[in-house]
């Protein structure tokens, strides 16, 4: 069968789609993974074919719309501004998902992409399924992750979940409509599309462990949790220079924000170099979007490295609480301390230490080295956050998150 996996968004939202794939191409599916062109490197050696999407997420969250984001002082307000942003660039991005939709069988769509990847199911006479990096369907349980809130209580919850994915469906509003006049289908507004997909019990995969965030007991039936789809890697090694400095001394510490900007990378960069050096413990700084960096003999600078053959080697990781590299630190079992920036990212940072693998968050606004040296402090002089890590990684070894999504394609293609 002929899979299109669609999803947008930073490198985060897309790397654990190739593992995904991956795992589908060995079971003897077409796959194809349809995003930024930027991300076409991710896929080299997987099995998995590229089919390219326009927009460059770096070049957006690097413009005045995107640094913009930093001046949210909210959760929610950050929130308004990326959907208003998102808005602006879906019509550049829905003709290559038909495209590629009308060259595939099935379509996987990603949570960010729902209402746009359902129509164009229905549409084309396709069946798609849901598969999310994040729990975002309404729950009593916990604040929509998306707003940065930990709990507003069980109605208001519920209640802000439903606002906020109402918000993402008006992302949409524009090119759905457009797109069901193009099909014949009937016209539908933003909160009757989305009870559709309710009411059809449309299916959603997630992919994170129901050891990470369990299953909230009020979700309907057919959104399902199954364990995280790792990012497909090459194999490989490290930079000669990376292991050289590995071998030299202890275990260090990683910092990277992966795709996140930051408003002062030099103020940034300066305040985690003086927090590592107050800790006692060498760095490994990865540049990424952030454009961080440190010099000396105690620390490196490094680019792209895949996160499976460094983490392991950590004493601790620092890190924006990104969805995907969260999973990586747990897969590594070291302790973490998170730094979000926007979005999703406070959500997995209280969960980590919820878990009892971190000792808590440093956000990004008004960020001080000082508070990253207590937190570093306290992650790797304290045993039980590298006690519960590496317990939490065993766990997540007996789960193989592929195979529910899997079982479903297969099941379609009978």
């Amino acid at each position: 069968m002929r899979v299109a996996i669609i999803t947008a968004g930073s490198r985060g939202d897309v790397a654990p789609y190739t593992g995904l794939g991956h795992g589908l191409v060995r079971a003897g599916h077409e796959v194809t993974l349809v995003t930024h062109a930027r991300f076409e490197p991710l896929v080299g050696g997987s099995g998995v074919a590229f089919h390219s999407m326009p927009v460059d997420p770096r070049e957006e969250l690097e413009s005045e719309r995107g640094q913009g984001l930093h001046r949210s002082a909210t959760g929610a307000g950050k929130l308004y501004r990326a959907v208003e942003m998102a808005r602006r660039l879906v019509g550049r991005m829905a003709g290559d998902m038909v495209s590629a939709a009308r060259a595939s069988d099935v379509l996987l769509v990603a949570g960010t992409l729902a209402p746009l990847g359902h129509t164009i199911g229905q549409g084309l006479s396709l069946p798609s399924l849901g598969v999310n990096l994040q729990p975002l369907a309404p729950t009593r349980e916990f604040a929509p992750p998306m707003t940065g809130a930990r709990s507003w209580g069980p109605a208001v919850n519920r209640a802000t979940g439903h606002a906020v994915n109402l918000a993402v469906e008006w992302i949409f509003t524009e090119e759905v409509r457009r797109l069901r006049a193009e099909y014949g289908l009937p016209r539908t507004g933003r909160v009757r599309a989305r009870r559709t997909r309710e009411r059809l019990g449309w299916p959603v995969f997630h992919g994170f462990s129901p050891r990470v965030v369990p299953r909230p007991r009020d979700w309907r039936a057919g959104l399902d949790i199954t364990g995280y789809w790792w990012p497909y890697d090459r194999e490989g090694r490290l930079p000669a220079p990376l292991l050289d400095f590995l071998d030299a001394g202890p275990p260090p510490v990683f910092v990277g924000l992966g795709s996140a900007t930051v408003p002062d990378p030099e103020r940034m960069s300066a305040e985690v170099v003086r927090a590592l050096r107050a800790a006692g413990l060498r760095g490994v700084i990865q540049r990424g979007w952030g454009e961080l960096r440190g010099e000396g003999d105690d620390m490196v600078t490094i680019g792209e490295v895949p996160h499976s053959l460094l983490f392991p080697r950590m004493a601790a990781v620092v890190h924006h609480a990104g969805a995907g590299t969260t999973a990586a630190g747990l897969r590594a079992g070291v302790p973490a301390v998170p730094v979000p920036v926007q979005f999703d990212e406070a959500f997995w940072a209280a969960r980590l230490a919820a878990l009892g693998v971190s000792p808590g968050a440093v956000p990004l606004r008004g960020f001080k080295a000082e508070a990253l040296t207590t937190a570093l402090r306290r992650a790797t002089d304290d045993p039980s956050y590298g006690r519960r890590a590496r317990a939490l990684a065993e766990e997540l070894r007996t789960e193989d998150g592929v195979k529910p999504v899997l079982t479903a394609v297969d099941r379609l293609a009978g």
